[in-house]
């Protein structure tokens, strides 16, 4: 249906309304985005409108300025363009005309145009039934010569009661640090150059309240879904004007568009909640929502990385796997070193033949003992990657990205970028992995990408490509999974640093660090669950002695802290003691009584005062099962450290509390002293859901780096 744009649009969902107003025929402009207002007539909607007018005082033009979900400077606002583009020199400001606006099942679709420019835009503006905002645009050269784009923003704006700001940043195994910081006037720019979606990136920019938590405190936030380069922002002007904004990041010259020509922006997502635990769970519906989104089970995974390293020897690999399916595992990936010269990371990259010196009977004598054993095979490769000293670059030095001929870009990790956006490149890795899914019963792909993009042009004509890489990628993914439907997906990134909405339209989990060392893991998970559900978040449990930080920890915190997630194993389980191995089955058989829950739960997190005390959970849907981890970072200023409240319970129903085994021995000093936590037994305690969220429990004394499960279930007439 045509809207009629002299009355405001009013979008509703899941307790969110998004209003949106296009009177005068200029850009949509954000009325209102935060909750729901309620039905509104036409004429509270125009109230609406009339009332967050502000004074049309100390503005750059006479008359109030209205920003745009694509800010144009021809409205008079000076802060960051929504459009940065050029023909020749000319057309580098735009004044869009609204054209045509309609309106059905939560989504806007508004067509406009700039005859002087010579452009056309399309916006498309959503509220999905999670309550996220969801919105992309689309630029088209109308005109007779080349248009240059610079730059396409879009942006949301936020209340002046959001006085805080949250972001992330990070490096390889630590990954998504929070950093908070004030909503100062002024412009905080986060720009990812990496050319994936990166360690040191926004991820996930919130603005909130002051002191917002996880269960209290208004948030509004945005993602960028786009896997390669990109920004996002949160701008505040001195007219009261604040806005959160995102846009890929366009290297010079990646994007100019011929006569007819289109560019269109990443898709940028909105959430809003009372607290950043509603926040997350409007994206983690979202996901859940997905045609693609995984429907069964999620398999325990045993990756042979941290176990062998480049030590293909079949006998021991076999070995391995008879160990894995005596815990339970269900899934065996081969990790890196399997094809072509690859004996280390600084050959053979990019050779995707299975090498005849380490497998002369190739993969099969291994494929069928897994397969034999009841596990599925999975298998790593990285295609976007080559090492020059491989088959392949000798044989096509011009496939290397790099800014022009003669010149590669420095080595990372001994290795180089292999050009995509080259159609014979591309045609090539897609023939040899389109081979090794065809030859080989392999049910899953580890899908590495273990270096960021430096200098990456094609060398044919030395233009930055980036964006192509990106594109290509994105299309190099699609076409395997069509070819081969049943092959799962995971992207990782030198471990998590390719973890966005877009790379999850065609994969099925992320590897959230190469760091399991299970104390770091507990944070990177936290703030990685900020975004995603536990499902696609890849969890292992390592050996005692950490690879990465040579940090040991019990078995029971690693076990329970790889719990929430996608449960795998990465540990030489052949060198492990048959005590280990029990213990390690016992915590395998409670992943899979609990991946029900934990993979269709509501994830939740206590805003605990004990800085030495974690407490986080999930919850089911229909609030009759939970689960929490009650986790001992550090030692607390507290002895004992007293009570600690259950969120996300249904407070009219009673639920059963008590330790769940086998993470309920509270290993502590007051335990191994004999002295017990009076309601910490088998039996445990029934209170009503408002006290458990109100009042709480007694926490028991932890050593550090400790924790215990809680089981709270519904207790029914």
């Amino acid at each position: 249906m045509l809207s009629d744009t002299r009355t405001p649009i009013h979008l509703r969902a899941a307790g969110v309304s998004l209003v949106l107003d296009l009177a005068d025929a200029t850009l949509p402009r954000v009325v209102h985005w935060g909750p729901d207002v309620g039905p509104l007539t036409p004429d509270e909607l125009d109230a609406l409108r009339l009332a967050g007018r502000p004074q049309p005082i100390g503005f750059s033009v006479d008359g109030p300025v209205n920003v745009a979900v694509l800010p144009e400077q021809s409205a008079g606002w000076l802060g960051t363009p929504g459009l940065v583009g050029n023909r020749g020199g000319a057309a580098f400001s735009t004044a869009f005309a609204v054209e045509e606006v309609s309106s059905a099942d939560g989504a806007v679709r508004v067509r406009a145009r700039d005859a002087n420019a010579g452009l056309g835009l399309e916006l498309a503006i959503e509220l999905t039934p999670a309550g996220l905002v969801r919105q992309r645009a689309r630029v088209t050269n109308q005109g007779s010569t080349p248009f240059a784009v610079d730059a396409l923003h879009l942006t949301l704006p936020v209340p002046p009661q959001a006085t805080e700001l949250l972001d992330f940043t990070g490096h390889h195994l630590r990954e998504r640090e929070p950093q908070r910081v004030p909503f100062t006037q002024g412009l905080r720019m986060r720009e990812n150059r990496t050319g994936r979606t990166g360690y040191d990136a926004a991820y996930l920019l919130a603005a909130g309240t002051a002191g917002f938590g996880n269960r209290d405190g208004e948030v509004w936030g945005v993602h960028t879904a786009w896997s390669g380069n990109h920004r996002t922002f949160a701008e505040r002007t001195f007219h009261s004007v604040s806005l959160l904004g995102s846009g890929e990041l366009l290297l010079s010259g990646e994007v100019v568009l011929a006569p007819g020509e289109s560019y269109a922006s990443p898709w940028q997502y909105g959430s809003y909640g009372t607290g950043l635990d509603e926040l997350s769970a409007r994206f983690h519906r979202e996901l859940r929502a997905r045609p693609h989104h995984p429907a069964r089970p999620r398999p325990v995974v045993v990756n042979t990385w941290e176990a062998v390293y480049f030590d293909h020897d079949l006998g021991r690999l076999k070995r391995l796997a008879d160990a894995a399916a005596a815990v339970g595992a269900e899934r065996f990936v081969l990790d890196d070193g399997w094809f072509g010269s690859r004996r280390d990371d600084r050959q053979g990259l990019g050779d995707w033949y299975v090498s005849e010196e380490v497998w002369p009977d190739g993969l099969t004598p291994l494929t069928d003992h897994v397969t034999g054993l009841g596990l599925e095979f999975g298998i790593w490769v990285e295609p976007e990657m080559i090492n020059e000293d491989s088959e392949l670059a000798r044989a096509h030095p011009g496939w290397i990205m790099a800014p022009g001929p003669g010149r590669f870009p420095g080595a990372a990790r001994s290795q180089q970028v292999l050009d995509l956006g080259n159609p014979e490149a591309y045609a090539h890795i897609l023939g040899r992995l389109d081979a090794l899914l065809s030859e080989y019963p392999i049910a899953y792909l580890k899908w590495d990408h273990n270096r960021d993009l430096v200098e990456a042009g094609h060398q044919a004509d030395g233009r930055a490509g980036v964006h192509d890489q990106t594109l290509a990628v994105y299309r190099l993914l699609d076409e395997l999974r069509r070819r081969h439907p049943g092959v799962e997906i995971e992207s990782c990134s030198s471990g998590g640093a390719r973890v966005d909405l877009e790379i999850l339209q065609r994969t099925d989990r992320v590897w959230v660090s190469d760091c399991i060392d299970a104390l770091e893991r507990q944070r990177i998970q936290r703030w990685t669950n900020a975004l995603i559900p536990l499902e696609l978040m890849g969890t292992h449990v390592g050996a005692g002695l950490a690879h990465t930080t040579d940090r040991r920890h019990p078995l029971d915190f690693r076990a329970g802290t790889a719990l929430f997630g996608h449960f795998g194993i990465e540990w030489d389980l052949t060198a492990a003691e048959p005590e280990e191995l029990a213990r390690l089955a016992e915590w395998v058989a409670l992943y899979k009584e609990l991946r029900p829950l934990l993979h269709s739960g509501t994830s939740v997190h206590a805003d605990h005062p004990d800085p030495a005390y974690e407490l986080h959970g999930a919850v089911a849907q229909d609030g009759s099962d939970a689960v929490y981890a009650l986790v001992a970072t550090g030692t607390s200023a507290f002895y004992p450290p007293g009570p600690v409240r259950l969120p996300g319970l249904d407070p009219d129903a009673v639920y059963h509390v008590r330790p769940q085994p086998p993470g309920e021995v509270p290993d502590g000093n007051a335990h191994r002293w004999g002295v017990a936590l009076p309601w910490w037994t088998a039996d445990g305690v029934r209170l009503p859901g408002r006290v458990l969220t109100g009042a709480g429990l007694q926490t028991p004394v932890l050593f550090p780096e400790r924790l215990v499960l809680l089981r709270a279930t519904r207790v029914t007439a």
